[in-house]
C-alpha cells in the first residue's frame, strides 16, 4: 500500500513547528524555527512555507495529501486566516490561501487548541473519550473541545477562547487582546511576571528580600515564569506563593471549563505545564471544589507533549474539520 503523507503545522505566539506525519500518527521528521514578528500580513504564510520547502523533499511532496494547521487566533476558519494575534500584534493575516496556492494541495486551518485536541482525541489520551478538553498554559491559554464526540467549533471556529473567560472582576490586569481581567492576562508565560508583581507588593517586604527571586540581582519587572517556578521548585516560600495563587486562578478557569463543557477528560500541555507539572497541576486540583458544580473529570497531563498541535494538524488532513456556514 502506498505510503500517503500529510503536513502538520504548529503556528504559535513564540515559535513555528512544521512536521511531515502520516496516518498512523507517526511524525517522521520536523523542524523548529522562532515565529517571525515583522514584515507584512504575508510574512507568517512565507515563513511556513519556507519551512516545508526546507523540510519535505519533493518527492515526498507528491505523497502529501494536505497540510493542516494548528494556529493562534481567533481565526476566521472559512477563509483560513488570523484575525487577530495579540501576542505578536497583528491582523487580518491570511494562511490558507497562499500556502495552498504555493504548494497546490488543501490548507486546513483551526486553532491551534482545536488542532489539539483533535490530536488528543486521534493519537492521546482521548482516543475512547467522547466529552474530551485539552488545555495549553504555555504564551497564552486556550483549549479544545468535544462534546458527545462533536468538536466544537462556533461561527468563526473560535469557541474555545477560554484564555479570555474573566477571572477577575476588578481587572487589575490588561490583557494581550486589551480587555481586562482575562485569565490570560494573570496565568499564561508571558504574564504570570505580571501577577507576580501584584502579589508581591502585598507580601511582607522582609519576606521578600530574602527571596531567591532576588538573589541575582533582578528587579520584579525583570523576572520570568521560569524565574518563579525555578525558585518554587527549591522550596522559596515567596515563589511558592505566587504559584499557589496563579494555580487558584487556573482553578477558576479549569472550573469554568469544567461547568461549561462537562468533560470525562481533561489534559493539559503548553510550556508552563510541561515544565512544570507538579506545581500546575496539585494547585489546580487543590482548589478546584471550591468552584466547580458539575462532578470533576480526569485532570492529566497530555502523553503527546510538545507535538500535540503537530498531531493535531496531521490528524485534520486525514478527518477534515466540518466548516462552519458562514
Amino acid at each position: 500500500m502506498k505510503r500517503v503523507y500529510a503536513i502538520g503545522v504548529d503556528l504559535g505566539a513564540t515559535n513555528v513547528r512544521v512536521a511531515l506525519g502520516d496516518s498512523n500518527g507517526r511524525i517522521i521528521k520536523k523542524i523548529v524555527e522562532p515565529t517571525v514578528r515583522k514584515g507584512d500580513k504575508y510574512a507568517l504564510s512565507n515563513q511556513i512555507i519556507s519551512m516545508i520547502k526546507r523540510l519535505v523533499s519533493p518527492s515526498e511532496l507528491k505523497k502529501v495529501r494536505g497540510i493542516g494547521i494548528g494556529s493562534i487566533g481567533p481565526l476566521d476558519i472559512k477563509s483560513g486566516k488570523i484575525l487577530l494575534a495579540p501576542n505578536l500584534g497583528l491582523r487580518d493575516v491570511p494562511l490558507a490561501k497562499p500556502i495552498s496556492e504555493e504548494f497546490n494541495l488543501p490548507v486546513y486551518v483551526l486553532n491551534d487548541c482545536v488542532a489539539a485536541v483533535v490530536g488528543e482525541k486521534t493519537f492521546g489520551a482521548g482516543k475512547r473519550i467522547d466529552n474530551l478538553v485539552y488545555v495549553t498554559i504555555s504564551t497564552g491559554i486556550g483549549c479544545g473541545v468535544y462534546v458527545n464526540g462533536h468538536l466544537l467549533l462556533g461561527k468563526d471556529g473560535n469557541a474555545h477562547e477560554v484564555g479570555h473567560i474573566v477571572i477577575d472582576y476588578e481587572g487589575r490586569l490588561i490583557c494581550g487582546c486589551g480587555k481586562r481581567g482575562h485569565w490570560e492576562a494573570y496565568c499564561s508565560g508571558r504574564n504570570i511576571p505580571k501577577f507576580a508583581k501584584l502579589l508581591i507588593e502585598e507580601m511582607p517586604q522582609e519576606e521578600v528580600r530574602k527571596s531567591k527571586l532576588f538573589s541575582t540581582g533582578k528587579s520584579i519587572e525583570e523576572l520570568t515564569a521560569r524565574d518563579i517556578y525555578d525558585a518554587a521548585k527549591s522550596g522559596d516560600k515567596v515563589a511558592l506563593k505566587i504559584v499557589n495563587e496563579v494555580g487558584r486562578l487556573n482553578a477558576i478557569g479549569i472550573a469554568n471549563i469544567i461547568n461549561a463543557y462537562d468533560p470525562t477528560l481533561i489534559t493539559l500541555g503548553g510550556s508552563v505545564t510541561l515544565y512544570n507539572e507538579e506545581l500546575v497541576l496539585e494547585p489546580i486540583k487543590k482548589y478546584l471544589n471550591d468552584y466547580v458544580v458539575n462532578r470533576p473529570p480526569e485532570i492529566r497531563v497530555t502523553p503527546l507533549r510538545e507535538n500535540i498541535v503537530l498531531y493535531g494538524a496531521i490528524a485534520l488532513v486525514f478527518n477534515p474539520p466540518p466548516i462552519p456556514a458562514p
